[in-house]
């Protein structure tokens, strides 16, 4: 609804220089003004999904009634389109093609219509500053939004990233009490249990005994199992249940698993060595692991292809899931962070990410051995890698709303001098071709001679002495290329030289 306001009050802002300048009191017609507020709101329109195209459009109204395209009734739109490209276009390629193509566009008309390049000049520096400029400042407005929008970004991401460090640290406490379980109580209680059963089976002791001693032992069991609960419990998040399986699993089992459970999964085994052993070895397991779990939880349906790598140094794994239904369950978003700080810890480097036709890839590059000076150190944090790229980002932006009009002035001057060259050379008489000059001479002969250059200055220059009185007609020409004076003057009568002069 915001929007719609918003091109509303756009259109009728834009609509009042049209309705001022074209007014039939004033010298327009009702149809220009149909014609105007009609157009006008069709570009308010497209202008959000098709940014340039407003401009072309406002252009090719404004051309027609002068090449040097300021014109009071459209400039107002000029300035606003120009702006709202620059704060809706994503890229810059397509805005600096249409720029270039109004200045081309403007040149062929200019040289069409024979008028003086001057007005050529006077559409570039329109072009300039009703357009490129906004577009600039709208580019510049563009980054400085997204800079904000990506801090708050951040910042929310932040407070996630503490509540998900509480939540490890959480979790760690319960993986040191499982440890201590395990270390203590297991080792204690499978000692009673092989004392009782020693016990159970001595010939010394007598039937009830016996039979205590195998109620103990029977009960040291039950307390091992139950431990054995707890400490699947302390050691996974609540609403997930204690692994099963057995870590150490080979792959081909491991898949050969997934694909009973109906997930359409193929291997490929590449490589002369065998599957990494200790903690690579682990690393490696959760890996697959890890992608086929969230293949079948986000993308149920879609095909699996697990690749591995296994290199004499190295073991380099790859599943990557095609796009399938989406999933139904949800995602603590943990889980490859975790799977990054394993392989981290085993002395490799984990990549993931979409592939470009909607799936997702997770590759992991292992050692045989973790090196001896211990695992690469973390990288950077999501949110600083995040708000380096914004930064970098914004600093191109800026970089870009610097040097394009600088190098629009430096191109805009040095065509200036060009042109000026160009026309002092297509105006200058050589002092050889005067001096041959004879009064008398039909210019016809002259012109035939090749004797004049192609183009005479135009009009008489500033300062120099009056025509003599009688002539029909008198041209100038350049005598120098490097100065304004002195020219030469070349005056007919009835088509035939009458008179010839240096004049200063």
């Amino acid at each position: 609804m915001r929007e719609r306001l918003f091109d509303l009050g756009l259109w009728l802002l834009l609509c009042v220089p049209v309705l001022l300048r074209s007014d039939p009191n004033d010298g327009g017609s009702w149809p220009q003004v149909a014609l105007g507020v009609t157009v006008l709101g069709g570009c308010v329109a497209v202008s959000r999904r098709w940014p340039l195209a407003p401009i072309a459009v406002t252009v090719a109204l404004s051309l027609p009634a002068t090449l040097e395209l300021f014109t009071p009734s459209y400039s107002l739109a000029l300035i606003a389109f120009g702006y709202l490209a620059g704060r809706r276009q994503e890229h810059t390629r397509g805005a600096l093609w249409l720029f270039g193509a109004v200045a081309a566009v403007g040149l062929f008309l200019t040289r069409l219509t024979a008028t003086s390049l001057g007005q050529w000049f006077t559409l570039l520096l329109a072009l300039a500053l009703a357009i490129v400029a906004p577009w600039l400042i709208g580019r510049y407005v563009r980054q400085y939004d997204r800079l904000v929008h990506s801090g708050w970004e951040l910042a929310v991401r932040m407070e996630r990233e503490q509540a998900a460090v509480a939540d490890r640290e959480r979790l760690r406490e319960r993986s040191r009490i499982a440890g201590d379980m395990h270390d203590s109580l297991g080792h204690d209680l499978a000692l009673i249990a092989v004392r009782a059963g020693a016990l159970e089976v001595d010939p010394a002791l007598g039937p009830d005994q016996q039979h205590a001693a195998g109620e103990l032992r029977r009960a040291a069991a039950d307390a091992t199992a139950r431990l054995r609960d707890v400490i699947g419990v302390l050691r996974q998040p609540d609403e997930d249940p204690a692994p099963t399986a057995p870590g150490g699993e080979p792959v081909e089992e491991l898949v050969s698993r997934a694909r009973a459970s109906g997930l359409a999964v193929t291997l490929t085994v590449t490589g002369e060595g065998h599957e990494p052993d200790g903690m690579a070895g682990w690393a490696l397991h959760r890996v697959v692991q890890e992608a086929l779990t969230n293949a079948a939880k986000h993308a149920p349906g879609g095909s699996v292809a697990v690749r591995v790598d296994a290199g004499p140094e190295r073991v380099a794994v790859d599943v990557v899931s095609g796009p399938g239904a989406a999933g139904s369950l949800a995602s603590g978003g943990t889980g490859l962070v975790g799977l990054d700080e394993r392989v981290r810890l085993a002395g490799g480097a984990l990549t993931h990410g979409p592939t470009p036709d909607g799936g997702f890839a997770v590759r992991a590059t292992l050692p045989r051995r973790t090196p001896p000076g211990g695992p690469a150190a973390p990288a950077a944090p999501t949110s600083a890698r995040e708000l380096d790229r914004v930064r970098r980002e914004v600093r191109k932006g800026l970089a870009q709303a610097i040097w394009i009009p600088l190098a629009l002035l430096a191109a805009l001057g040095l065509l200036m001098v060009g042109v000026a060259l160009w026309t002092q050379h297509q105006s200058y008489l050589e002092p050889d071709d005067y001096g041959r000059l004879r009064i008398g001479q039909t210019l016809t002969a002259i012109t035939e001679a090749e004797d004049l250059p192609d183009h005479p200055l135009d009009g008489r220059p500033k300062g120099v002495p009056a025509e003599p009185p009688g002539m029909d007609e008198c041209r100038y020409y350049r005598s120098t290329l490097f100065a304004a004076v002195p020219v030469y003057r070349l005056c007919f009568t009835a088509g035939h030289l009458a008179d010839k002069a240096e004049v200063r």
